[in-house]
């Protein structure tokens, strides 16, 4: 008898050393927690203004909120994200088994969350209409694109309207309810109803085109990527493969949070604290992506170059769209993965090579991700004048630890999906399609179809193929139970 998708994913996670369940010292510290005494905390309340929260439709785990005002000729931005750390006491049953995990686990059957519902879903989750504790990121973006000033601090806010990515986006491009879901429907009914509300989407829409022009004036890189969401029966079958991909909303929140994070960073390095810094280095297979750009026309230098690869790119978005999605999954997966390093008091920063930036954290995540979780603390002291919580050693560890759990989720999101896929895709066999090829190792070659985006291996590939070569492939054979998609070429 095959195996059922939720059973698949816990065994998955079992196997890379996830905590699929909570021990009871957290149930039981779970049990002891509560709301904060909001009227006696000495920090600002800003919980009267119109914060909002943009995210997936499904999302219950409400990590940010943002306020906008114009300033002059520029925009004065407010990020609010969750105060986790209040909850999360360092070194507590709780942060414990968040630091064993160090991520939620988004398999698209199951979600394994980081932290227990009660508290990601609930007390430490921006929810509509709950005053919360933030540590809020403050901006001030000029009229071109540039953050000026910048500070961070905590504060009491509250969430007056939860917004989805789909319909917000629809409202902006002036597509009101096209396709739209239940949470769709509420979200643009808020819209409609709040004349406030609409100019707050349209300041935070053109500041975050302001501040996205700027970063790939800058070198920063532009991709279209797809992800893969199996849609499941309520009897946990699998029925389809949906498809999630950036829109307007998304890169709101994508802008935003990049400014955030590197605010963060510039806060701590100003105060003389050390942080965790995220960073994608140079790409060690630059020589790939010149000859991909090549075969396509461009010419790139031999050395590294953000800046000529963005022009690359964007030329290539506007000549050959339909082909656009492929390449930026060829050049995402040729530009090696990123991962977490510490960055000392006086030392150089570590680049991001795809955004083009050398003071980056991540900070904005801390129900989902632990090194947000980690930059708050760290913050926190640094605001209140406290010794650094952390040794440098500890600090060296967390960051290699959460490397590798990101790692390992990964791998167990794909798996998941790829028995997904399996599953749907086993009536299709014998069937050819048009792929891009997406990695290539001693273990085999691996091709990625365009439509449904699936990946699977290829038998047998010719010794010259390499990632980001455009082939037609046959299905041959699948195994939902292994996650086993296999091809050959036509």
């Amino acid at each position: 008898m095959t195996r059922d998708l939720k059973t698949t994913a816990e065994l998955a996670m079992k196997a890379r050393g996830f905590l699929v369940r909570f021990p009871e010292e957290v149930h039981e510290q779970i049990q002891k927690e509560h709301e904060p005494p909001f009227e006696t905390l000495r920090i600002r309340d800003l919980s009267s203004w119109l914060w909002s929260s943009i995210d997936n439709d499904d999302s219950r785990d409400l990590d940010q909120i943002e306020y906008a005002v114009r300033e002059g000729s520029g925009t004065r931005i407010y990020v609010g994200i969750a105060d986790v750390d209040w909850f999360v006491p360092i070194h507590s049953p709780l942060d414990r088994a968040a630091a064993q995990n160090t991520t939620s686990v988004y398999t698209g059957v199951e979600t394994f969350m980081m932290l227990p519902p009660a508290l990601s879903t609930d007390l430490s989750s921006l929810n509509e209409n709950a005053k919360r504790l933030a540590m809020v990121a403050e901006l001030l973006i000029s009229e071109d694109g540039a953050v000026t000033d910048a500070t961070v601090y905590p504060a009491i806010v509250q969430n007056k309207a939860q917004l989805t990515y789909n319909a917000v986006a629809a409202w902006l491009d002036g597509t009101n309810g096209i396709g739209a879901t239940e949470a769709g429907r509420q979200t643009l009914a808020k819209i409609e109803k709040s004349p406030e509300l609409q100019a707050q989407l349209k300041l935070q829409d053109a500041t975050a085109q302001s501040l996205r022009i700027r970063r790939h004036e800058a070198g920063a890189l532009s991709f279209q990527t797809t992800e893969l969401h199996p849609v499941m029966s309520p009897e946990g079958s699998v029925m389809d493969l949906a498809t999630r991909q950036q829109n307007r909303a998304s890169y709101i929140i994508e802008d935003f949070m990049i400014a955030s994070n590197q605010a963060t960073a510039g806060f701590l390095d100003a105060k003389g604290f050390p942080s965790i810094r995220r960073v994608v280095q140079v790409p060690s297979r630059w020589e790939r992506i010149v000859a991909l750009a090549a075969s396509l026309g461009g010419n790139l230098p031999g050395e590294p170059d953000g800046k000529s690869l963005e022009e690359f790119l964007q030329a290539q978005l506007k000549s050959n769209p339909e082909h656009f999605a492929d390449l930026s999954l060829a050049i995402i997966k040729l530009l090696g993965r990123g991962e977490y390093v510490v960055k000392m008091p006086g030392e150089l920063a570590p680049g991001h090579f795809g955004l083009a930036v050398h003071n980056y954290s991540h900070s904005t995540a801390p129900n989902r991700r632990y090194p947000d979780l980690i930059t708050q603390r760290l913050l926190k002291a640094a605001i209140e004048g406290k010794k650094n919580p952390y040794s440098p050693s500890e600090l060296v560890d967390l960051a290699r630890h959460c490397t590798e759990k990101e790692d390992d989720a990964n791998k167990v999101e794909r798996f998941v999906r790829k028995c997904a896929a399996a599953t749907l895709l086993a009536s299709r066999i014998g069937q050819r399609f048009n792929a891009v090829v997406s990695g290539v190792s001693r273990d085999g070659t691996w091709v990625r179809l365009s439509a449904p985006p699936v990946e699977g291996k290829l038998a047998d590939p010719p010794r010259h193929l390499d990632v980001g070569d455009s082939v037609r492939v046959q299905l041959v054979s699948t195994n939902p139970e292994k996650g086993f998609i296999d091809f050959e070429m036509v």
